[in-house]
Formats: structure tokens, C-alpha cells, sequence
């Protein structure tokens, strides 16, 4: 009996320090792999920035890497050799319409930024080839871009950044900065023949594609092309916004007369809209009121 005692009370222990050992295993698995998907900063963190250029979209996505009081230009990144231009991997530049890149034709589509920096020139690298780690993979022939561009000397920048500069409705300029230099390069984009081509392929529709076309052309000083888009629309369909561009047009070519009928019409077609009553409603009556007096009208 006492034996048969002595057994249960030692199978207890082994039956205790088996369920310790599964509680204990129990945890690290619930436990550890959470410890492992802890985020910390980035040496390195990823950034992005974008511009459009008219009607052109320009995304670059890059690593930044700081200073931390290293020599950067000669030593961490040496001169005169092939540099992934940021951390980590490639830095990628996307461009959503063709573009001229440093004078240079460049499709749409994204690659890949490397350059070969140097103290008086650097070159400037775009390569179709986006899945590059550091500069492993990089091969010459899927350049589709190599230009030479000079650094400028700035204040000190700590962490490496893309920026753009410079920006109009046709161009931009994408400019790096790190630790004290600068390199520019130059985009630019044919922002008007990818206008006219959304225009003639919207003008399948009705009043409104020809009002916008005309609109479009009218603010860019087209005069005589406006005019045509803008007659046709009032031809499809009169509306307060047609009437009232082609009364600013009328006006602009010295012809008040027909541009006070213009914006009358428009007053009596959008007497019942709510963007007219909103935002358009006191512009015009004022225009009206000024065209109305004898020293504004014209004989033409």
C-alpha cells in the first residue's frame, strides 16, 4: 500500500512537470513570434514623392539614408562608381506619360535610378530593370537613359532626399540633395499634345467634351480653335456654360456687343443651377452690367 502510495505521488510529479513543460512551450509559441514582428526605425526609411507636370504624374520611391557625421562624396559613396542613389533597393522613378528626361525621349513606364557620381560631373542612369538589390543585377545594356549632369554645393542635407523644383504646366525638375550637394535633372512633357488628344477622343460625345476643348483652348489664348469648339457645343446643346465662354472670348476680341447676348443667355440658362447660383451668378452679372454702359461697347 504504501509503495502503491509512493507511485501515484511521484506520477503526479511527472504529470505536473509535463503540464509546466507545455504551458512553458505554450507561451513561446504564442509569445516569441511576436517579439520578432516588432517594428523598429528604419537605418534607412522608405520614402516617396510625386509631381505632376500638366497632365504627367512623376512618382519616385526611394530608402533615405543619413549623414551620422561620415564622409559621404568620395568615401562612403566612392566617385567615379556605379551607386544605387539611395539604400537598400533601387531607387524606381515612374512617369505616366512619355517624357523628355535631360533633353532625352523616355516612354512611360518605371525604372530604375542609378548614377556614377564624381566631384566635377555625375552621370545619370535609368534602367529597365526594377528588381535589383545594392547594384547586384544592374547591367549596362538595359540603360534606357544615361545623361551627364553637374552637382551644385547646398547647405547641409542630413538624410538623403528626392525633391522636385522648378515646375510649370510643361516641365519640373527632380533634384537629389544629400550632405551638402545637389544634382538637378530636368522633365519635361508635351502636356498640350496629350490635352488635344483627350479632346478628340472625348469629342465623340455631346456639348460638353466641345465645351471643355473650347475652354481649355480659350484660357491657353487659342482664340480662333476656342471659337470653333465652342460654337459647336452651343450648336449641340445651349447651355449657361458654353454661352458664358463664348461671351469671355467675345470680349477679348473687342466684340461686346456679342458677348453681352452671350452672357444674357447664359444668366436666363442657369437661372436654376446651383454651380450658376453658387459661383458664376454675380461674375456674370457684373460682366453684363459692364458691357451694358456705351464706353465699353464696340462696333464690331
Amino acid at each position: 500500500m504504501k509503495n502503491f502510495r509512493r507511485s501515484i505521488t511521484l506520477r503526479s510529479r511527472v504529470d505536473a512537470k509535463n503540464h509546466m513543460f507545455i504551458g512553458m512551450m505554450l507561451f513561446l509559441f504564442c509569445f516569441i513570434p511576436q517579439a520578432y514582428a516588432l517594428e523598429l526605425p528604419r537605418k534607412s526609411p522608405a520614402a516617396e514623392v510625386s509631381q505632376v507636370v500638366g497632365l504627367t504624374k512623376v512618382h519616385v520611391t526611394y530608402f533615405s539614408p543619413g549623414a551620422k557625421d561620415r564622409k559621404i562624396w568620395g568615401q562612403l559613396v566612392p566617385y567615379g562608381k556605379l551607386w544605387r542613389t539611395g539604400a537598400n533597393g533601387s531607387t524606381k522613378i515612374s512617369f505616366s506619360h512619355d517624357v523628355k528626361v535631360g533633353g532625352k525621349s523616355v516612354k512611360a513606364g518605371t525604372y530604375s535610378i542609378f548614377t556614377i557620381p564624381g566631384k566635377e560631373s555625375w552621370t545619370f542612369l535609368l534602367n529597365k530593370k526594377l528588381k535589383i538589390w545594392g547594384t547586384y543585377g544592374y547591367k549596362k545594356e538595359d540603360n534606357v537613359l544615361e545623361i551627364k549632369v553637374k552637382p551644385s554645393t547646398v547647405p547641409h542635407r542630413e538624410r538623403l532626399t528626392f525633391l522636385f523644383a522648378n515646375t510649370t504646366d510643361t516641365s519640373t525638375e527632380l533634384q537629389l540633395e544629400w550632405a551638402g550637394v545637389r544634382v538637378s535633372v530636368s522633365i519635361a512633357t508635351d502636356t498640350k499634345k496629350f490635352a488635344m488628344a483627350g479632346i478628340k477622343k472625348a469629342l465623340a460625345r455631346p456639348w460638353r467634351p466641345y465645351f471643355l476643348a473650347g475652354r481649355y483652348l480659350l484660357e491657353s489664348g487659342d482664340l480662333g480653335p476656342a471659337k470653333a469648339y465652342l460654337t459647336r457645343s452651343i450648336k449641340i446643346q445651349p447651355s449657361w456654360w458654353n454661352h458664358w465662354y463664348m461671351a469671355v472670348l467675345l470680349s477679348k476680341q473687342g466684340k461686346i456687343k456679342d458677348a453681352l447676348q452671350h452672357a444674357k443667355l447664359s444668366t436666363k440658362l442657369g437661372a436654376n443651377d446651383r454651380v450658376y447660383k453658387s459661383f458664376y451668378a454675380n461674375r456674370i452679372t457684373s460682366a453684363i452690367a459692364k458691357w451694358s454702359k456705351p464706353s465699353s461697347r464696340s462696333t464690331k
